[in-house]
């Protein structure tokens, strides 16, 4: 069987005025304001040939070759006069074809990899994150925030990512530190200190966040609360999970009166106070790989604070951005042309060129944010997984299914993919690419089938 290596990084106009269709990737084009086109229908799995692995020993595409093989799909009506173009050789990094790569364009979703490679570049992706239970003044016990937005209601499943650490094995240790006291009443609060800042970007539309396709940024929250269309999260998430860790207390035996006034939220915990139980996360790489293979908005977000607090950085959207920005650029990426608002792609007004991202993708390869190669080999897999698990299924595109690696990007007037493939002869290559004037009479729906039959065309050739 073919053998891929290690990819890097690799809907809805509402009447309520939705905007983005990006915030799964997975309803583009149907219920936007482009108009309908004919979805096609997946041609029967054929099974996959046995190819070559890839190496650097394998012959490398050249650029007559890439030109003949892509440039006609490359001005495919379906995606619009701005299309922009990077087509690189992964284990050397050299650029083989282009288009327009400097030309500051709409990232959409793509704009998730340069916040992945700010993370890794920063980051021991190995971490946990722990919440954990300490003793306050008096009766008062204190749950203490860490970022952990996918905590298990009830027990945790250490095999897991969503649901890792659970609120019922919490109780437990609290139960069993507070011995005999148990039977007493206690009162019980959060400490939401940690990371703390906006729950909204400026420029997030809240259209969309009702309509459940992002939600707001927090430190704590339940698994299974992550947003989905048309069920939004809850508003206020902490206020779910002391109710859920209240319940659990009981059955565990301790009783507690639930303190859900945000104002006492922002009071830190006593300094030094006695650690009644933790549980801990699945490792920060992992949280930051889901994010991506399900183009999670707000837990992107999560991470990347986190991440820019830990290197010295403030909270807020704005400064989070910067510390991207000033990371990559530090790390050796030129960042002309960028222009961040937030760290997900969500919000209107971003651009970012081609280059920028096939730069940042290769920080993983070559470069000094290796460990981003943990995160980025679980993207999307082409006709499988994630955001594309509906995609390279019909007859132009199959080819790459199960092959191709990508983050999507989607926005009204904006399809975008970047990530890996290997080709036939077994050389592993980066692509970005980015339409950003798609046209409405054919939607994202053509546009993604265009962007799509570019990859496979690319996975199929040797391009010599």
């Amino acid at each position: 069987m073919r053998r891929t290596l290690i990819a890097v990084t690799s809907v809805a106009a509402l009447a309520v005025g939705y905007g983005v269709a990006d915030a799964y990737d997975r309803v583009p084009g149907v219920l936007t304001i482009d108009e309908p086109v004919t979805e096609q229908t997946p041609a029967p799995r054929e099974p996959t040939a046995v190819l070559p692995a890839a190496s650097k020993q394998a012959p490398v595409p050249t650029a007559s070759g890439l030109a003949r093989t892509v440039r006609d799909d490359v001005g495919a009506s379906a995606l619009g006069p701005r299309v922009g173009v990077v087509v690189r050789d992964a284990l050397t990094g050299d650029t083989l074809w282009s288009q327009d790569e400097d030309r500051p364009q709409t990232p959409a979703s793509t704009a998730k990899l340069l916040t992945a490679a700010a993370v890794s570049e920063t980051t021991d992706l190995s971490t946990t994150m722990k919440t954990r239970v300490v003793q306050g003044e008096g009766d008062e016990i204190v749950l203490v925030a860490s970022g952990d937005t996918m905590l298990a209601k009830g027990a945790g499943d250490p095999t897991a990512v969503e649901g890792r650490a659970g609120l019922a094995d919490l109780a437990e240790q609290v139960a069993t530190s507070l011995g005999s006291d148990a039977k007493g009443r206690h009162s019980l609060r959060l400490d939401a200190t940690y990371a703390a800042g906006e729950r909204y970007a400026p420029t997030w539309n809240m259209a969309d966040v009702a309509a459940g396709y992002t939600q707001g940024v927090s430190m704590i929250g339940l698994a299974g609360d992550r947003p989905e269309p048309f069920k939004p999260s809850p508003a206020v998430p902490e206020r779910t999970v002391l109710k859920a860790f209240a319940s659990q207390l009981k059955k565990a035996g301790v009783k507690v009166t639930v303190d859900d006034s945000s104002r006492t939220w922002r009071q830190a915990a006593p300094q030094g106070a006695e650690e009644l139980g933790s549980v801990e996360s699945a490792p920060l790489g992992d949280v930051l790989a889901l994010a991506l293979d399900d183009s999670d908005n707000a837990l992107t977000e999560n991470v990347a604070r986190q991440a820019a607090l830990a290197d010295g950085a403030g909270t807020s959207f704005a400064e989070v951005s910067r510390w991207v920005h000033s990371t990559l650029r530090d790390a050796g990426v030129d960042m002309t042309g960028v222009k961040l608002k937030d760290n997900c792609g969500l919000s209107s007004g971003q651009v970012i060129p081609a280059r920028v991202t096939s730069d940042v993708m290769q920080l993983g390869i070559t470069g000094s944010a290796r460990s981003m190669t943990r995160v980025l080999s679980d993207l999307p897999i082409a006709g499988l997984t994630g955001t594309l698990h509906d995609r390279f299924l019909v007859a132009d595109s199959r080819g790459a299914s199960g092959i191709a690696r990508a983050k999507t990007g989607t926005l009204t007037g904006t399809s975008a993919l970047a990530g890996t493939t290997t080709t036939q002869d077994g050389r592993l290559l980066t692509f970005v690419l980015v339409a950003d004037r798609v046209p409405s009479t054919t939607g994202t729906l053509g546009a993604r089938a265009a962007l799509d039959a570019i990859v496979a065309d690319i996975t199929a050739c040797g391009c010599r």
